[in-house]
């Protein structure tokens, strides 16, 4: 794991215990083939410095969040549910930007209105996340806290 300090560049926070939410991230690991993004779960200790600094609910996990720059995280520069897949997917580079391309031409009201939906249902689903090894060990460098 990296010290969330010494992190720069984009952080998406995901909530740790959502079964969807892990598998989301590492498909996120696989795509990102340049290492340029960061995860923190919600539950961890960056996280919720980060949530309270901002304003956020420290409790309450149903949306993501991608933070574009964590060494200039004290920045209101966030994006939330959809928005933050979308920022997200255009970080990993290759098809994937190109399908947050796609995305992102849906308006934002009825990605997050399909999303909510989903957050709603998602543990009935995909359940509880079952920690497990990641792929490729050098992965765990990739996660904050």
């Amino acid at each position: 794991m990296t010290k969330p300090e010494n992190t720069p560049g984009p952080v998406l926070l995901f909530d740790g215990s959502c079964g969807l939410c892990n598998r989301c991230v590492r498909l996120l690991l696989r795509f990102d083939r340049q290492d340029r993004m960061h995860f923190s779960p919600l539950q961890s200790a960056p996280a919720q410095d980060f949530l309270r600094q901002h304003g956020l609910p420290a409790e309450d996990f149903d949306s993501l969040i991608f933070v574009p720059d964590w060494s200039e995280r004290e920045r209101p520069d966030f994006l939330t549910r959809t928005s933050g897949v979308v920022a997200a997917l255009r970080v990993c580079g290759g098809w994937a930007s190109a399908a947050g391309r796609v995305l992102g031409l849906i308006p934002a009201s009825w990605r997050d209105a399909g999303y909510k939906v989903i957050a709603r249902w998602r543990y009935r689903i995909w359940g509880e996340w079952k920690p497990r090894p990641l792929a490729k060990p050098e992965w765990a460098a990739r996660f904050l806290g």
